[in-house]
């Protein structure tokens, strides 16, 4: 599933990446006990454009043939959750939704196929509470599907309840040890603070890796943990090795962009960033595109891509997904701080985590309230996970406190955590640092 959030820009693409089910992932309803051979799906064609497309065509006629199927229907409801993370449309999430439901009416009782889809499109929509009660629902009745343990893993993450979610994705190993599994096993180990234990996580994912996709999939992780500590030579290795199986795969684009841009090679971030965009115009893309045009000077072509993040929002809103994490960091960001404020404390309403503490504190230092801004910013930072965002946003805080010393520190935290963070703030946070009398 997807969604991997190693930096707050890239909160809901961990949303995305960690809240569905996984590349290579959705299909293990089929493998959990859930279905028999004769209930599955008939194999796609060798000529197939994509193993999931094939899928869903195989599903869809055989739905025709057999309406009466309620494990295929289970297993079509998951595969349209994957193709919405994949192609970045949300209507597959109500083809989704109409899948799912069919499956529970045709077998209500017993169905823990069905729950678990319905569990995944739950965190795909950010609805995390409500996925880890059908996560758990889907349990009660098959205790071995590794698939509801790892849907249960990433509701746990999201609410803030990472005891609960290291016991969840630990049973997730023991009953199927693969990419899904090792690919969370690193996040949860990333967001303790433990880097290289997330490394060696992925790397063990990376190891197992069945075809191409998957071994992309390890690799853009790979990478994009790399390039979270700076390491922009790793993160290019990884990403380069990745795309000679994916060579068209926008996650990978995306990092190879920050790394272009880390560089300064302007062409080549902007043709990665605009490719990226093309592909998956989701909100934090367009924003992480903008954000970049925007410390390039190209004011007018970053307010172009700001202005399409709402309409695309409001898309997502129609179709389910709450998003007020990103809408928070992207009003506080850019001029609105009373929207800001309330779609963070949203936010903070659904869940306690420290992205959601991220984005308050954030909202109200942009609405001028340091002082309750303070104690959040610190919990976001506490839990051994280094953010060099969450960092400089804290000593953001701190000096508007006038905490100068507490400022000087936590701004050298991020730089040194990462100094290519984001082409806008990185240079923010190395200004108002040497303002403060630079480093400590």
């Amino acid at each position: 599933m997807t969604m991997r959030r190693r930096t707050a820009i890239a909160a809901v693409l961990a949303g995305a990446l960690l809240l569905v089910v996984s590349v290579g992932g959705w299909y293990t309803v089929v493998h959990d006990g859930q279905a028999t051979t004769a209930d599955a799906p008939v194999a796609p064609a060798a000529d197939a454009v994509d193993p999931l497309t094939a899928a869903i065509t195989a599903a869809q006629q055989r739905l025709d043939e057999v309406p009466g199927d309620w494990v295929t229907w289970a297993q079509l409801g998951s595969a349209y959750v994957e193709q919405a993370r994949i192609s970045a449309d949300p209507s597959y999430y109500e083809l989704a939704d109409g899948a799912l439901a069919q499956s529970l009416t045709l077998r209500p009782d017993g169905n823990d196929a069905a729950l678990t889809g319905q569990g995944a499109l739950a965190n795909a929509r950010h609805d995390f509470g409500a996925a880890a009660d059908l996560a758990t629902r889907a349990l009660e009745i098959n205790s071995y599907s590794a698939t509801a343990w790892g849907v249960l893993t990433d509701a746990r993450t999201q609410l803030g309840d990472l005891t609960g979610a290291g016991e969840a994705v630990q049973r997730m190993v023991e009953l199927r040890p693969g990419v899904a599994s090792f690919t969370r096993v690193s996040y949860d180990a990333e967001l303790r603070g433990d880097l290289p234990g997330a490394r060696a996580a992925l790397e063990q994912a990376l190891a197992i890796a069945q075809d191409g996709g998957d071994e992309a999939y390890c690799r853009t992780y790979l990478a994009a943990l790399a390039f979270s500590t700076g390491d922009l030579d790793g993160a290019a290795e990884q990403v380069t090795a990745g795309l000679r199986t994916a060579p068209t795969s926008p996650e990978l684009l995306l990092v190879q962009a920050r790394v272009d841009a880390a560089r300064g090679d302007t062409d080549a971030a902007l043709a990665g960033f605009r490719s990226v965009v093309d592909a998956r115009p989701l909100p934090e893309h367009l924003v992480e595109y903008g954000e970049y045009l925007e410390s390039l000077g190209r004011l007018d072509e970053a307010r172009q891509q700001y202005a399409l993040v709402t309409t695309v929002q409001q898309l997502f809103a129609g179709n389910g997904v709450t998003d007020d994490l990103s809408t928070a960091l992207f009003a506080a960001d850019h001029g609105d701080p009373a929207a800001a404020v309330a779609a963070a404390t949203t936010e903070y309403g659904r869940r306690q985590n420290t992205d959601s503490q991220n984005a308050l504190a954030w909202a109200l230092h942009a609405a001028g309230r340091d002082a309750e801004a303070l104690p959040l910013a610190q919990q976001s930072t506490s839990t051994g996970r280094e953010s060099a965002l969450f960092l400089y946003h804290r000593g953001t805080i701190e000096a508007a406190l006038g905490m100068t010393a507490e400022a000087r520190a936590s701004l050298g935290r991020a730089l040194d955590v990462n100094p290519y963070f984001s082409p806008l703030h990185a240079p923010r946070a190395q200004a108002l640092l040497d303002s403060l009398g630079g480093r400590p």
